[in-house]
């Protein structure tokens, strides 16, 4: 199993990403464990005061559940992924059922803040984008699918969105293996970290793709 972490702040493309490596692999050989599904469940909290959670920061994630998943995923075993509502800000009783596979991604915003997940990453990738094309993004997207208006996903990226990326996000770009300027619309990137991880699938075969920095041996 070859587990990828992909991280990059809110907007930048991440999505993309996975998705185009998804789309050049071969169908079932890969499975995705979104970092978003694993936000603390806020159903205790006043609905009138979830709005004001800080999900970009580490402490918002239930690290150990992802960790726990992720090991049993590598032990053969399938798990119950839980899934989570932005417009209530609480866990959901229904699950993803997700078998392991040949490839695992886990991605999101702070994928590799999380010493003991970013332990478990055979390739660690950061997806970079100009912060002003990531706010566009953030709010095309706040606004459609989280039914916010452009004046509060304006704010809330002044007032947590951009400091979090500076005190977290970005100072996790220096683990990444491979950084992908431009989000998802590089291709070259896109293109070789495909090729490498089809190398590493197919390493009996004999094949081999170097990443940068890399010898083939």
């Amino acid at each position: 199993m070859l587990v990828i972490g992909i991280a990059g702040g809110t907007g930048s493309g991440k999505t993309t990403v996975v998705n185009k490596i998804i789309n050049s692999l071969p169908a079932g050989e890969v499975a995705v464990m979104p970092q978003d599904s694993y936000y603390k469940d806020s159903s205790h909290i006043p609905p009138e005061d979830r709005s004001k959670i800080n999900f970009d920061e580490p402490a918002a994630i239930e690290w150990p559940l992802l960790v726990d998943h992720l090991e049993r995923l590598r032990r053969g075993e399938t798990i119950e992924m839980p899934t989570y509502s932005y417009l209530t800000c609480t866990r959901q009783p229904e699950t993803v059922t997700v078998r392991p596979s040949d490839v695992v991604i886990v991605e999101g915003i702070l994928v590799l803040t999380d010493p003991t997940l970013r332990s478990m990453l055979d390739i660690k990738v950061f997806v970079d984008a100009d912060p002003d094309d990531r706010l566009i993004r953030v709010i095309a997207r706040d606004c459609i699918e989280r039914g916010r208006t452009p004046e509060i996903v304006i704010n809330r990226y002044q007032d947590v969105l951009k400091p979090m990326h500076c005190q977290y996000i970005e100072p996790s770009k220096r683990y990444a293996d491979l950084i992908v300027p431009q989000g998802g619309s590089n291709t070259v990137a896109i293109n070789l970290l495909t090729d490498y991880i089809e190398s590493r699938l197919h390493r009996g075969a004999g094949r081999c793709v170097a990443m940068p920095g890399t010898i083939c041996s």
